[in-house]
This record gives structure tokens, sequence and C-alpha cells, in this order.
């Protein structure tokens, strides 16, 4: 099975060109806002550091795996200003990329409990690209594909974003990455090609992607909250990708929830606060795509930390769920 799969890769990059894999998948995106919209950041009032790590489609060799790690808090005495930097690292196949970003924001007191952000994030990625790992040929005749391997290519990056909140509602836009980079642009031989004396273009690009965020928090009773939360979001020849997730929140300590991703999945999610500065999430999703639902595959999943440094004058009274 695995080399039916490298064989297809290298069929399709000879073919149809690959273009690097783009923006890191979420199923607890809600937690994780920061990664997708810099004018998130300092919107909790505290510094607040959160980590998460993702295998999707586990059992299928190649599949994706990501990390992340990111912080965000208000700039000092300037709580309108803050400050946030992330760190993902996305593995699909031979493919590999680490983004890195700093995000500033500056907000605006819209009326007495309603706040607009606007963000601007700089960075940078990295691209890695193994092809010495398809250059077998599952038949063991000759290899299949000739191209140099591409380690660590640097391309800048620049993104902006909205945020709009209140106590119980949120909504943002934004484009993480605004520079569609071309990284890699030459010819390579096939086996094929070259018995032929031919030749096959080769191209891996980032693409913008377009994201949309939103959420409102329904207090049932004193002990209860209920959010639904919706994710969308769009890039260029891909289909529109939306997310929406219904979660409870028990007595501000326990969360339990469901998600569903248009063709694509439905999850169950569980939190739990452990202190005033600790979360822990959990995440598993199954897939009803044609390629995440196959026998090889045990479904997705995710774990999420955030630890919050929380001082007696910044102590959040009702904390927000979001």
């Amino acid at each position: 099975m695995k080399k039916k799969i490298a064989y297809f890769l290298v069929l399709l990059l000879a073919s149809c060109g690959l273009y690097a894999q783009q923006d890191a998948q979420y199923t607890q995106y809600m937690y994780n806002t920061i990664s997708i919209n810099p004018a998130y950041a300092g919107s909790r009032g505290i510094l607040s550091i959160a980590a998460l790590h993702r295998s999707q489609w586990t059992g299928i060799d190649g599949a994706p795996v990501t990390q992340t790690i990111n912080l965000h808090a208000p700039m000092g005495r300037l709580r309108n200003m803050g400050y946030g930097l992330s760190i993902v690292n996305d593995k699909i196949g031979i493919v590999s990329e680490t983004h890195f970003d700093i995000d500033f924001s500056y907000t605006i007191e819209t009326s007495y409990n309603s706040k607009l952000s606007f963000g601007i994030k700089g960075g940078g990625h990295l691209l890695d690209i193994r092809f010495s790992e398809l250059n077998q040929d599952p038949n063991g005749g000759q290899d299949l594909l000739l191209a140099a391997d591409i380690k660590n290519k640097f391309s800048p990056n620049v993104g902006v974003g909205m945020y709009f909140h209140m106590d119980n509602f949120y909504a943002g836009l934004s484009i993480p990455n605004l520079l569609e980079t071309e990284h890699y642009d030459r010819s390579f031989k096939n086996s094929n090609e070259i018995n032929n004396g031919g030749k096959a273009s080769y191209l891996a690009s980032e693409r913008m992607n377009y994201y949309f965020i939103s959420g409102y928090v329904f207090d049932i009773n004193d002990n209860l909250q209920f959010k639904p939360a919706v994710l969308g979001k769009m890039v260029a020849g891909a289909p529109i990708q939306v997310d929406a997730s219904a979660t409870f929140l028990y007595n501000k300590k326990m969360s339990m929830g469901v998600a569903y991703r248009f063709g694509s999945a439905y999850s169950v999610l569980a939190g739990f606060q452990v202190s005033d500065a600790l979360m822990v999430g959990l995440a598993h999703d199954r897939e009803i795509s044609e390629l995440g639902n196959t026998k090889y595959s045990g479904g997705s999943y995710e774990i999420f930390v955030r630890l919050e440094f929380i001082r007696y004058l910044d102590r959040i009274l009702t904390p927000r769920f979001f």
C-alpha cells in the first residue's frame, strides 16, 4: 500500500505539478485563534501560552501531522495594543513546512462592552521537500523521479486580520498569508520521460487563505453555558471549508461538544479547566471523506494545552468561553 501511494504521488508530481500544503487544519480552532488571526493578540487581557498537536488520518503512511505553539498578551501598560508569537510545524508525506510569525494588534472600544481589533503579522516560512524518499520504482526498476531535494527554502510572510468581541459574542476576518510565493520552479524527469528525452515542469507555491470565525455564548443557567461556533475557510482552487461546533461549558470547568466539518469529518471535543491558569483540551475526528474514511485510517486526534499567567488584579471573575 505504501508503494502504491508513493507511486501515485510521483505521477501526480510529474503530470500536474505540486502545491505546497496550505494552512494547517484544526478541530479545536476556537482555542487556537491566534494562529489564524493576528487581531486576536492580547484579547484575553493576560499572557496566554498554548500548544497543540494534531495527528490526522492515523494509520495512513505520510498523513498530516501538525504541532503549534503560540503566545500572546497585552503590550505592558498599553492595554489597547497586543503582541503575539506563533510557530507551526506541518508535515504531510515528503513535504514539511515551518511557519513562524510575530503578531501585533490595536484595539478600539466601540461601546461599553464591545471592542474591535486590527492585527498584522509578519514572519517567514521554511519549506522542505524530500524527493529522495520517492526515488524508488515500486516494481524494482529504474528510479521514477530525478529531482533534487528542497531543503529549508525560506520565504517571507505578511498577514492581516480584524476581530470584534463582546462578553458573549465574537467574530473575525483574516488572511494569514498575503504573499503567494512560488517556492520552486524547475524541470525534472521521470523514468518514462528520460527514455523519450522529455521533461516535466514542477511548481510548489503558497496561496492566500481567507478565514471567517464567529461564535455566541448563551447563558442557560448559573452553571451551564452553550456556545455554537463556526469557522469558514476559502482558498483558490479548493472547495470552501466550513467547520461548525456546539459546545457546553459546565461550572466554568468542564466542556463537552461536537463538531462537523462539512463533507469531511465529524468530531467529539472535551476540555477541562484544571485550574485558573491551566486548561487541557482533546478532540477526535471520524472522517467521512474518501481518503480519510479508509480501513487504514483510525481517525484524527488533537491535544491542546493552554497556560495563562493570571495576576490577582487581572483575575477574570467570569472567564470568557473563547
